[in-house]
């Protein structure tokens, strides 16, 4: 991995990382970041399911509960990892720009992760 990769943890940002021709923000992650973000989702889908299948089969509820914990952690990983690098590259490539109101944006989105 390139030290700009590192840098980007799977972003792979032009000059306006963030902003489409119509101005609407995007994110431009690696195709290696998305296939271990859709790997991780894919997994997570089937654990759902899962959870699903045990609430109709009538699963002891304590078992259930220790599943949908499993699911909760899955996804707080995926979270984490977008966070990463959406600080390394979004948030910082903003502040450089001068767009300081990216530090409120990014309170708001960690409150809502920490909820």
């Amino acid at each position: 991995m390139s030290t700009n990769e590192k840098e980007h943890a799977g972003h792979d940002c032009g000059e306006d990382c963030h902003s489409s021709a119509s101005g609407v923000r995007k994110s431009h992650h690696s195709p290696e970041f998305k296939s271990g973000l859709t790997t991780r989702l894919n997994r997570i889908e089937g654990q759902i399911r899962g959870v699903k299948g045990m609430i109709e089969r009538d699963t002891y509820c304590d078992d259930v509960l220790n599943q949908l914990a499993a699911v909760q952690a899955a996804l707080n990983s995926v979270g984490k990892l977008l966070l990463e690098g959406h600080m390394k590259s979004c948030i910082i490539e903003r502040i450089e720009a001068g767009e300081h109101e990216v530090i409120d944006e990014l309170l708001i989105t960690v409150n809502k992760l920490m909820k």
